[in-house]
């Protein structure tokens, strides 16, 4: 005989997956909010490589995208401005992995690879919260805090890119914000000291391809989904 507590906890646990929602799918709220779905968990339609080359099927696994190995990073197909970007991701250990922005051009500068064409959101196997740790606007701005969860696990993280403000939301919290507006120099912050990119990063292009990062290690992505942002859908 089923006890009264077994159902009860069969159904609180279809009530929580009922909110949740499927995975790699919108909700119907999600719909009626404009989201769009950007990885459908079964192919890697919609994606390319740099070169612009369709991706092999083997970087779709048990309904993620894994980016290892690519030619640097897994492209969108389609350059985008102002947007939220949600999405989860679980690393291996070990893992450097990143989620690039306003990546423009995706041909790289002599000498350079195309990530300095970008501005990347760095994921990495640590537990530090500096410049090049899970959260951090890579070598520019590093995180309050590192609120990623150990490997293994799932966690999700949400991007706005609203034209010269970029904000990064890592497990609910807010942890890196930037004005790229006061980057008027190249290789330099706005507080005078250095960083590594010669980029005045209130000229970088406002408008560019997102990108998973490849840098040597496994990192699997899921329910990767974007709204974007207008007059009327961002917040003051």
């Amino acid at each position: 005989m089923i006890s009264r507590l077994m159902i009860g906890t069969v159904a609180l646990v279809l009530t929580a997956a009922t909110a949740r929602g499927e995975e790699n799918a919108l909700t119907p709220a999600e719909k009626r909010d404009g989201w769009v779905l950007l990885f459908d968990g079964q192919t890697t339609q919609g994606w390319m490589s740099p070169k612009g080359k369709p991706l092999p099927q083997s970087h779709v696994q048990d309904g993620a995208l894994n980016p290892h190995p690519c030619d640097y990073m897994l492209v969108y197909e389609k350059p985008l401005g102002n947007f939220v970007l949600s999405l989860d991701f679980k690393i291996s250990r070990k893992c450097n992995s990143g989620v690039f922005l306003r990546t423009e051009p995706l041909t790289p500068r002599p000498g350079k690879d195309v990530g300095f064409n970008g501005i990347e959101i760095a994921i990495d196997d640590t537990q530090s919260a500096g410049l090049h740790d899970t959260g951090a606007i890579y070598d520019l701005v590093a995180p309050r805090t590192n609120a990623m969860k150990p490997v293994g696990e799932w966690n999700h993280m949400q991007i706005t890119s609203d034209r010269n403000r970029i904000e990064i939301e890592v497990n609910g919290q807010v942890v890196t914000q930037i004005d790229l507006d006061q980057w008027t120099e190249p290789n330099k912050r706005p507080d005078g000291s250095g960083h590594k990119f010669d980029i005045a990063y209130k000229n970088h292009p406002r408008k560019g391809f997102i990108g998973l990062q490849d840098h040597g290690s496994d990192c699997w992505y899921r329910n990767i989904k974007l709204r974007t942002l207008d007059a009327a859908t961002r917040r003051p």
